[in-house]
């Protein structure tokens, strides 16, 4: 027994070397890569840099074969033609696109096969034409595009030239007028609600005419319809407005309690009622119909500045009838002294002079036929 083991023990390995060859060629033939292919040619009309025979072939990224072959056509310098031996069943048709693929960090070429958009299309007989700049590598693209940039900065050299001077000189200007934007930046802050708010100004206002005494002897002209006054943007308006104009330390927390025109309408509204209220202007939008109107034209609502600062106020007045006739028209201006340039001492200022006017402008309404 001991003689003979040796012997099995030889017998049993020779055995399983020859299963495994078997095996292996098995392997090689289904699995390995030497079993059924099928050759394709192909057609690249750009350089294929560093494909090899024996580069390796992917369909939709699936290693399928191998390059078996690289030729030149000497007929067509450009044209590179390789074929390619891939696995029995990969489904290259008519319409699959070729195409190189870089792999790796050293860029290895391989060809890529991607399947076409239509399963029904036939299996590809003659040779498969690679898409244009197939062969081009990320360097070489990237080259390419250098190249346009570097063309198209050579032909606009000189606009880029002036583009930057232009930004250049704006960049200088935005300097020099640093604390102005600064105040732009600060009004718009106060506009929308941002930013330290604004403190509240004071807000002054006219009085109408409360008593006529003696000279309340004749009825309004009825009916009439006073529209608000119309004015030049300058007087559209709650600031204080100074002549020459300028700003005065004092005034810049101040206002009036409406616009300009707004408010002599309504004060000489009040004036009319307080001398006839049965016969009393209507507003433009009260829907009276047939009537005259009385049309005032602000003319002048400023402090005139001097050795004696002074308020003055002017504007026109006609009566138009319903047929844009004017009937009658007049022109009343009135001024009076300051004793100090302080926003209350200009308000009194005003509110005197509209005084004398509003009652001026009464009577000369009652006087009218």
């Amino acid at each position: 027994m001991e003689i003979r083991a040796p012997y099995i023990i030889v017998g049993a390995f020779v055995l399983s070397a020859i299963v495994a060859v078997f095996g292996f060629v098995y392997w090689l033939n289904n699995v390995g890569g030497i079993g059924k292919r099928e050759t394709y040619q192909l057609v690249f009309t750009d350089p294929v840099s560093g494909l090899l025979v024996g580069a390796g072939v992917l369909f939709n990224g699936i290693r399928v074969g191998e390059v078996t072959a690289l030729e030149l056509v000497p007929e067509r310098p450009r044209e590179v033609r390789a074929k390619i031996a891939v696995a029995e069943h990969t489904p290259v048709h008519s319409d699959t696109r070729v195409g190189l693929d870089f792999q790796g960090l050293t860029g290895v070429p391989v060809i890529a096969l991607e399947g076409g958009d239509d399963p029904a299309s036939p299996p590809a007989r003659g040779p498969l034409v690679a898409e244009k700049g197939a062969g081009r590598s990320m360097t070489q693209a990237a080259r390419d595009a250098l190249r346009r940039v570097d063309a198209v900065l050579s032909e606009n050299a000189a606009p880029l030239h002036s583009t930057i001077d232009n930004l250049s000189t704006f960049a200088e200007g935005l300097a020099r007028n640093t604390s102005k934007l600064d105040g732009i930046v600060a009004g718009l802050e106060r506009m929308t609600g941002g930013g330290t708010p604004a403190p509240r100004k004071v807000v002054y206002d006219l009085h109408a005419v409360d008593s006529f005494g003696l000279q309340h002897h004749a009825a309004l002209p009825a009916p009439l319809i006073i529209a608000e006054p119309t004015a030049i943007t300058h007087l559209q308006t709650q600031r204080f407005l100074f002549s020459p104009e300028e700003e005065n330390q004092g005034f810049e927390a101040v206002q009036w309690s409406d616009s300009l025109p707004a408010l002599v309408q309504a004060r000489l509204l009040q004036s009319f009622e307080n001398y006839d209220i049965a016969h009393a202007p209507f507003r433009a939008d009260s829907g009276v119909e047939g009537a005259s109107r009385l049309l005032i034209d602000l003319r002048r609502f400023e402090i005139v500045l001097g050795t004696q600062p002074r308020a003055i106020i002017s504007f026109s007045a006609k009566i138009v009838d319903q047929n844009g006739q004017v009937k009658v028209a007049k022109i009343l201006d009135d001024s009076e002294e300051m004793t100090s340039l302080t926003p209350p001492e200009a308000a009194a200022a005003f509110d005197r002079a509209f005084g004398a006017l509003a009652r001026e402008l009464v009577m000369w309404v009652a006087a009218t036929d």
